[in-house]
């Protein structure tokens, strides 16, 4: 593997260094609303188990009629206005501003020195001492590898690195291209993102 090379802000198009941030705010906005897991649920009056019998007779106890004590205002009752299980959550983002998001975050890892292209990225010998060995000769915090097609030596040596998270091209988006330190990626990945400006 070639050593990587540090990519500077001239090297990119000016379409990248002209996109607004908002769109990498809306995209990972986006982002993180699609992956929610969506567990929080309450019960209501109708879940709750028991409450099947009339408490007491409609008339003449003097108090306010009743149909169940599993009415919300009853120890043990349902939940009036609870969180349910079937909201969505995901939001709506054009192809246009996603494709703006990725630029930005790219912009910015080059105006700070943390973009580093290399012809290709291959550990040979499939061992995680090589793959740390690399990213500690880069001397950043965590790093996100971009390949065009992963091999399985190479998917082997990095897939207990906690600081480093390898993927194919066709996964690089603007959220993770922001959540990670810095970016290592292959030329050609390189190349054919630049061309489509």
């Amino acid at each position: 593997m070639s050593k990587p090379v540090l990519i500077k802000s001239d090297a990119l198009p000016k379409e990248f260094l002209e996109v607004h941030p908002h769109n990498l705010y809306l995209y990972c906005k986006s982002y993180a609303a699609s992956v929610r897991s969506n567990t929080a649920k309450t019960k209501t009056r109708a879940e709750v188990s028991g409450g099947g019998k009339k408490p007491f007779a409609q008339k003449g106890g003097g108090r306010a009629r009743q149909g169940s004590i599993r009415a919300p205002h009853y120890k043990g009752g349902g939940v009036a206005f609870g969180p349910t299980n079937n909201r969505n959550y995901n939001q709506k983002i054009n192809k246009k501003q996603k494709k703006l998001a990725l630029w930005h975050a790219i912009a910015e890892k080059t105006a700070n020195d943390r973009l580093f292209v290399t012809d290709s990225i291959v550990i040979e010998s499939g061992k995680t001492k090589d793959a740390i060995a690399l990213i500690n000769a880069l001397g950043q915090r965590d790093v996100l590898i971009v390949k065009e097609m992963i091999d399985d030596k190479t998917f082997l040596a990095f897939r207990n690195v906690n600081n480093a998270y390898l993927i194919e091209s066709n996964e690089l988006n603007a959220y993770l291209a922001a959540a990670y330190s810095s970016i290592i990626m292959e030329k050609a990945v390189f190349e054919k993102m630049t061309k489509e400006a």
